[in-house]
């Protein structure tokens, strides 16, 4: 008998339950924050970490491989597109993206203060991100 397909959230949700790192709730936090920016914004299981969506393609990806630390990772798909452009794709007035490459970077944060302090812009960055590559 197959199982039933679970959808995204359900096994984000799963892989939140059993999630053993010490900055848990500041990663259930900015979870939250992701998701409400934009009502098209999906998730889904990526590269061991909630991945959010936009028209079924990955946008934004949690990195918890640091142990007082985790990233968000913003990029454009598994696969960096052809982009002969020099410049950042998207324009970062609130300084937290590090850019890795001209469509891909990395927001680092450090624990649940630092997110407090950042929500406002990461928002922001987040909504711009959804924007320009959704």
């Amino acid at each position: 008998m197959a199982a039933s397909k679970r959808s995204g959230e359900e096994l984000v949700d799963e892989f939140m339950d059993t999630l053993e790192h010490p900055l848990k709730d500041a990663i259930v936090v900015v979870r939250r924050l992701i998701l409400k920016v934009n009502k098209n914004i999906t998730e889904h299981i990526k590269w061991n970490a909630p991945s959010f969506c936009i028209n079924n393609e990955d946008r934004i990806t949690f990195n918890l491989q640091g142990k007082g630390f985790f990233r968000l990772v913003f990029h454009t798909g598994a696969k960096a597109k052809q982009n002969t452009d020099i410049k950042p794709l998207i324009e970062d007035p609130t300084g937290l993206l590090e850019w890795v490459a001209a469509d891909r970077a990395i927001i680092k944060l450090m624990n649940l203060n630092d997110d407090e302090l950042k929500k406002d812009d990461l928002v922001k960055v987040v909504a711009k991100w959804v924007e320009v590559t959704g």
